[in-house]
């Protein structure tokens, strides 16, 4: 049988906690592209056991720090582990949506399964999540307390690249679905595009962010920028807010908030622009427009450290023309999904836009993704949301 053997560098690293090994700390060893592989200090001493990648820096993905190697019943384990904690935390109700499985943070690496109703949709990123595609929608049915009418291979993320892998979006078991209405707690419904929309079809990492922003907007002016399907907004426009200007860039997710507004009935209340959103946030501080709630949810400015000094001028820019266009006592919501941005360096990041936007600003909560969006701590990486409610003072103090 292969196996991989680590330098003493690697064994240190894997004592530490985290769970990927670099390729530069393997000693020796050989395996197939996704193979499952016993691991082993220099002294050939067991590590436990790793999922294989033949082209990435990231050449191991421990998945047991156990000497026996991993069956089916383990695996199975695994899924079901992951569907318990959504259970937990409410999330299995069959007309609603999910994370199933995030990947590493629920120890399958490489693998994600996001549950719009009856349909799941995955993401593979890994040569060992394509290895093990099939047997793992296998063990999602058979752990869900429902039946799985369609699945979705939403495998187009660029990250495969590092695997060596094609990018693909196929229909692997069921019809090829219609877009889907979801309904969340509160009341509030969706459509969800799984074919073409982003991500899987939607952001439901920010599902806890949308209800804690709604508690701020009652009779209140609200500019959601970065809308895409506008929840956000929708659901301000809900709470009772007076008025809400969703920003969006994307002429078919600006369809989504147009029907997503009709839908939960509150269409009078949202205005929806199709505009650059950085440029139009410019604008209408020089037109003097004041709200009392900004949501600023854009995507990641930061992929990896080279990104960072880029970023970093992003986020002040974009911090500073919101914080323009808050009436006094107003509330900032600004959220970062850039793992390589540290959440000391972005709220660092908006305290400089704010204060040249001539504003005192004080943090009064800062928060990272829905629970089934799990940070694992041995895993730094899994932390890559933060959303920061920031309150502002009167212009010029």
């Amino acid at each position: 049988m292969s196996k991989m053997v680590l330098s003493g560098k690697g064994r240190r690293w894997l004592q530490k906690g985290h769970p990927w090994v670099y390729s530069d700390d393997v000693a020796d060893g050989m395996g197939q592209p996704g193979e499952l592989l016993p691991v082993e200090d220099p002294n050939g001493e067991p590590l436990g056991w790793a999922l294989f990648s033949a082209s990435s820096r990231i050449a191991l993905r421990m998945v047991t720090r156990d000497a026996e190697q991993p069956t089916r019943e383990f695996w199975l384990g695994r899924v079901a582990r992951a569907i318990q904690v959504r259970a937990k935390h409410d999330l299995l109700d069959p007309e609603g949506a999910c994370r199933l499985i995030a990947g590493d943070s629920d120890g399958l690496p490489g693998f994600i399964a996001d549950r719009y109703r009856d349909v799941i949709v995955l993401q593979c990123s890994t040569q060992s999540a394509d290895r093990m595609r099939d047997f793992l929608i296998e063990l999602i049915e058979e752990a869900m307390p429902f039946p799985i009418r369609t699945v979705v291979d939403r495998s187009d993320v660029a990250v495969r690249r590092f695997e060596g892998l094609e990018t693909r979006v196929e229909t692997v078991k069921g019809d090829e679905p219609d877009p889907i209405i979801v309904h969340e707690p509160g009341g509030l419904q969706f459509e969800v595009d799984v074919l073409s929309g982003h991500k899987t079809g939607a952001y439901l990492d920010q599902r806890d962010n949308r209800i804690r922003t709604a508690e701020l907007v009652r009779g209140r002016r609200v500019l959601d920028a970065f809308a895409y399907d506008g929840l956000f907004g929708i659901r301000a426009a809900m709470a009772g807010a007076e008025e809400v200007v969703c920003l969006e860039q994307n002429a078919a997710a600006c369809e989504r908030i147009r029907a997503n507004a009709e839908r939960n009935g509150v269409s009078d209340k949202v205005k929806i622009e199709r505009v650059n959103c950085m440029q139009d946030l410019r604008n209408r501080a020089d037109a003097n427009e004041r709200y009392g709630v900004v949501v600023l949810d854009p995507p990641a400015f930061a992929r990896n450290k080279k990104e960072l000094e880029g970023a970093e001028r992003g986020y002040v820019e974009l911090n500073r023309r919101a914080a323009s266009l808050l009436e006094p006592g107003g509330d900032l919501i600004s959220a970062s999904c850039s793992y390589a941005a540290k959440t000391e360096s972005f709220v660092r990041w908006i305290g400089i836009g704010t204060r040249l936007a001539g504003r005192e600003s004080w943090l009064e909560a800062l928060h990272g993704a829905a629970p089934d969006h799990p940070y694992r701590i041995e895993l730094p990486e899994s932390q890559y949301l933060k959303c920061a409610f920031v309150r502002l003072d009167a212009d010029g103090a």
